[in-house]
C-alpha cells in the first residue's frame, strides 16, 4: 500500500487507484497506531479542516503517528491565519500579476486540485500556490485593487464544493499526483528510505555535475534508498520523503531555503539544513561567528555607510570587498586605492546595509576541506587562475579556473585540518566546504560554504566512490537514530 485517502464518507471519493486505500475519517481515527507502518502517506480529503473537526484531527493524529499527511497540521493552521495571503513572496506576486493580466472582471476565483488548474493559463500560478500551501484542494479568491491583483482569500475547498464540471479534472490530477513518483520504476523491495535530491538542470554552475549526481544515486541505492531527483516544482511532494539532499546552489531568499525549511519542519533529514543555509550564506554572520569562536581569519571589517572613511586606514591597500551573499567568486572585489574603494562600497551598499572588507592576503592556492558531521571528508588545493588573484577569473560570460589537487585528508597539515573542523562545527553538523589560506604555520579561514562542490573528477579524485558512500551513510545514521528515538 502506498497511502490512504481519507474521506468523510466512501461515496465522496469513487476513484480507485492502485496502491491507494480509501478509508473514512472515523475509520482512520479509530485505527490502532500499530496496525499501520510508520511513514504511511495520508491524503486528507475531509469536508472540513475547522478546528477540532474530524478533518482537523486526521491531519493532527497522522503527524503524531509518524504518518505523512497532506495537508499537514501546520498548513491547515497557516491557511486559517487572517494574514495568510500576505505571506506570498515576491516571486509569486509577480506570477499573480502576469497570470491574471487578461482577466476583465474585478474578481477571480481559482480552484487548485493537487497543484493543477482547470485553466491552462493559470497552471504555473496553481502550482506555486500548492507549493506554498500544500493541500489537495485549494481555492484562492483574487481581487483587482488600484492597479494590481491581490489575494483576498485563500483556503481549502471541500470535496462537495468542487463544481461538477471540474470533477474529472480533479480525479485526473489526483491520479497523476498519487502515481507520479512511482511511474518511472517500481519501488524496490529492498528500499528502506525515500531520498529526494533537489537539482536545477538549468543551473550553469551547480554544486555537483551530472556524473557526481549519478554516483550519489548509486551510493544511496546500495544503502537502501529509493532516490528521486526533484526540482523546485516538487515543493508539494517534500513531505513524502525521509530525507532531502540539496544539490542546487542555496540562498536564503530562494526556493532552496523554503525546501530546506519545510523538509526540516516535516522531520526529514536535510542537507543543507535551513539553519546552515542562514548561517553560511551570509558572510557578515560568518565573520562574527569566526570572531566569537576565536577562529583565525583575514583582518575583517564590517563596512556600513557610517565607517567607509576608516576602511582604508584599517585594512590598507589592496583590500577585498565582499557582498554578504557572494558565491563562486562573484560579488568579491579587490580594490587598490581610495577612489576604487569609494566607488565599489557605494555600489555594494546599495544592495546590503552591511558588507565585508578584508585584508588582501595572496597565496598560490586556497585549501578546501570538506567537513561532514563535524569530521573531515575530503581535501583539495584550488590554485589561483593564471594571472589572477582568485581561483576563478571571470571575463564577461567566460570563466577561467585554476588547477586543482585532491589529496588524502591524512596528508593535510594538522593545523589546516583542525581549524577547518572548528569552523565547520561552529556553523553546524551538516556538510560544509571550508576555504582556508595557509602562510607557513599560520592558517586563516576565508569562508565556510554550506553547499560545497562535490564534482566527479575533482573532489572525488582520492576517495572516488567512497566519497559518495560516506555522504549517504550520514543520512542513514541520522535516519536510524531518529527511528530509535521515536520507539
Amino acid at each position: 500500500m502506498s497511502g490512504l485517502v481519507v474521506v468523510d464518507t466512501r461515496s465522496d471519493w469513487p476513484l480507485q487507484i492502485p496502491g491507494m486505500q480509501i478509508v473514512t475519517a472515523w475509520e482512520y481515527l479509530s485505527l490502532e497506531p500499530e496496525t499501520l507502518a510508520r511513514n504511511v502517506r495520508v491524503y486528507n480529503l475531509c469536508r472540513s479542516f475547522g478546528y477540532q473537526t474530524t478533518g482537523y484531527y486526521v491531519s493532527l493524529l497522522a503527524g503524531a503517528r509518524g504518518h505523512r499527511p497532506l495537508p499537514d497540521i501546520t498548513t491547515i493552521q497557516d491557511l486559517k491565519l487572517a494574514e495568510a495571503p500576505s505571506v506570498l513572496n515576491d516571486e509569486i506576486e509577480e506570477l499573480i500579476q502576469t497570470s491574471l493580466a487578461r482577466i476583465g472582471s474585478p474578481e477571480y476565483v481559482l480552484n487548485v486540485y493537487f497543484g493543477n488548474s482547470p485553466s491552462k493559463r493559470h497552471e504555473r500560478l496553481a502550482r506555486a500556490l500548492f507549493n506554498l500551501f500544500p493541500a489537495p484542494l485549494l481555492q484562492a479568491t483574487f481581487v483587482y485593487r488600484g492597479d494590481e491583483w491581490r489575494v483576498a482569500q485563500l483556503g481549502p475547498i471541500a470535496l462537495g464544493e468542487v463544481p461538477t464540471s471540474h470533477r474529472e479534472l480533479m480525479h485526473q490530477a489526483a491520479r497523476d499526483y498519487f502515481t507520479r513518483r512511482r511511474m518511472p520504476r517500481a519501488r524496490r523491495d529492498s528500499a528502506r528510505y525515500d531520498l529526494a535530491i533537489l537539482v536545477n538542470e538549468d543551473e550553469k554552475e551547480p554544486p555537483s555535475n551530472a556524473r557526481a549526481l549519478k554516483l550519489f544515486e548509486k551510493a544511496a541505492e546500495k544503502l537502501g534508498f529509493e532516490v528521486d531527483f526533484i526540482d523546485k516544482s516538487d515543493y508539494g511532494h517534500v513531505a513524502e520523503y525521509d530525507a532531502l539532499f540539496i544539490r542546487e546552489t542555496t540562498a536564503v531568499n530562494h526556493h532552496t531555503y523554503r525546501f530546506a525549511r519545510r523538509a526540516a519542519r516535516e522531520g526529514l533529514i536535510v542537507v543543507d539544513d535551513p539553519v546552515s543555509i542562514l548561517r553560511a550564506t551570509n558572510k557578515v554572520f560568518l565573520a562574527e561567528l569566526m570572531d566569537r569562536h576565536r577562529i583565525p581569519q583575514p583582518k575583517t571589517v564590517l563596512i556600513h555607510r557610517g565607517n567607509v572613511s576608516s576602511v582604508a586606514r584599517e585594512l590598507g591597500f589592496p583590500c577585498v570587498l565582499k557582498q554578504p551573499d557572494s558565491q563562486f567568486s562573484k560579488g568579491v572585489i579587490k580594490v587598490d586605492n581610495e577612489a576604487e574603494l569609494k566607488r565599489e562600497t557605494r555600489e555594494l551598499l546599495e544592495r546590503s546595509d552591511i558588507i565585508i572588507g578584508q585584508s588582501f592576503e595572496p597565496t598560490e592556492y586556497d585549501w578546501r576541506v570538506g567537513v561532514l558531521d563535524g569530521e573531515p571528508l575530503y581535501a583539495c588545493r584550488y590554485y589561483m587562475a593564471e594571472g589572477h588573484w582568485q581561483v576563478v577569473k571571470r571575463e564577461g560570460a567566460k570563466k577561467h579556473e585554476g588547477n586543482h589537487e585532491t589529496i588524502d585528508v591524512k596528508d593535510v597539515p594538522k593545523n589546516v585540518l583542525s581549524i577547518a573542523v572548528q569552523a565547520a562545527r561552529a556553523v553546524g553538523r551538516g556538510l560544509y566546504g571550508v576555504d582556508l589560506k595557509q602562510f607557513g604555520t599560520v592558517v586563516k579561514v576565508v569562508e565556510v560554504n554550506d553547499n560545497p562542490n562535490i564534482d566527479y573528477g575533482v573532489e572525488d579524485l582520492f576517495l572516488k566512490e567512497a566519497l559518495y558512500r560516506k555522504v549517504m551513510e550520514f543520512f542513514v545514521r541520522r535516519l536510524e537514530a531518529r527511528t530509535k528515538d521515536t520507539r
